[in-house]
């Protein structure tokens, strides 16, 4: 069978996010107790929101953030407090109402939650875009689209995370497909961190690019890789 399209794929996510996963998703991104195996990834999705703020700059006064996939959108909030102003966008209208509920009143920057596409170019450009776990669902050649996007509308940086592929996240997947199907997730689509950085390097569309920062976080089931684009200084001058 073809792999799916990304407007296939981000249906199905739309349909998870927004539906299957609402409740056990508002619940990872709170401070309520969890499950030992959802605890390991609500602890590896910290440790890696936790990475991607420190590649940003302490302060954002006056800067624009597309936080892509925002879901209910933590790494927004932490953005706005060093004074961005935050574009969150996500595909679930459940999450963005919760993500708007959860807002704090006192932030040295604005916020504003959207629900639509990442990709969607009515908001415009942006100096740093981020996307943590926002494309892992993605085939390669669709989750290469997907950053090329992005370039395409960022001034400094863009940040976004992949799933490795190890042998302990195949062993993962494979266990999930003994799940009964309207439990599952999309699937995770693993691409290996050489085949990414050849990708990266190899694509016209990323000329004035160049690869920054890396890191892997492995937390229990939960393995995702962070990855730094930043614009050649030479070009962003």
């Amino acid at each position: 069978m073809p792999n799916p399209s990304y407007q296939e794929r981000r249906n199905q996510v739309e349909s998870y996010f927004d539906r299957t996963a609402v409740d056990a998703w508002k619940r990872l991104t709170s401070d309520v107790p969890v499950s030992g195996i959802r605890a390991t990834v609500r602890a590896g999705r910290d440790r890696m929101r936790a990475t991607l703020l420190d590649w940003l700059p302490a302060d954002l006064s006056g800067k624009r953030l597309l936080d892509a996939g925002c879901g209910t959108g933590l790494l927004s909030v932490e953005a706005a407090r060093r004074g961005a102003e935050v574009y969150a966008v996500d595909l679930s209208p459940t999450l963005i109402a919760h993500a708007r509920e959860r807002l704090p009143s006192d932030l040295p920057g604005q916020i504003e939650f959207a629900v639509g596409d990442m990709l969607a170019p009515e908001e415009g450009d942006f100096d740093h875009i981020v996307a943590m776990d926002s494309i892992i669902h993605y085939e390669p050649d669709d989750a290469l689209d997907v950053i090329a996007g992005f370039v395409q509308r960022a001034r400094v940086s863009v940040l976004f995370t992949f799933a490795p592929r190890t042998p302990a996240l195949a062993v993962m997947h494979a266990v999930g497909q003994f799940f009964p199907r309207s439990d599952r997730s999309p699937a995770i689509i693993p691409i290996a961190e050489k085949a990414m950085r050849a990708r990266l390097q190899g694509a016209w569309r990323f000329d004035g690019w160049e690869i920054g920062r890396t890191e892997r976080i492995s937390k229990g089931f939960y393995t995702s890789q962070a990855l730094e684009l930043r614009r050649c200084l030479e070009v962003h001058q």
